[in-house]
């Protein structure tokens, strides 16, 4: 009986465990005549999604760097970080507020400048 219960906390706990899941991916286009290169993963955890970009990741620099969310061409509403650097793999963690699933687009924007420094279109 004992291995009959341990059997089943077993299975209970696996079940449980739920593993992360990318929901979107593209590959960074340079803009506004600067070069991004790399690419982005948009996963989904159990503590809410996250924006991973990929360890090839690169910007030629700008001033005010930020990550953001677009539809079609518009970032409005959507700059949630700073870019912590010009190069590798980086984790975001996406606000609570902002729906992954309502954007098809991930930008590297310069805030200071309102342009695009890098876009990626989201499959």
């Amino acid at each position: 009986m004992r291995m009959l219960i341990v059997a089943g906390v077993a299975i209970f706990f696996a079940g449980a465990a739920q593993a992360d899941e990318v929901t979107a991916t593209g590959s960074f286009e340079g803009a506004s005549n600067h070069v991004t290169t790399g690419s982005v993963q948009i996963v989904r955890t159990d503590s809410g999604y996250q924006a991973i970009l990929s360890a090839d990741f690169s910007l030629d620099g700008a001033p005010d760097p930020k990550v953001a969310f677009g539809k079609d061409g518009s970032v409005e509403g959507a700059i949630f970080a700073k870019l912590e650097s010009l190069t590798g793999e980086q984790v975001y963690a996406v606000p609570a507020a902002l729906d992954p699933a309502d954007y098809n687009e991930f930008y590297i924007w310069c805030e200071r400048f309102a342009v695009p420094l890098g876009v990626a279109s989201l499959n």
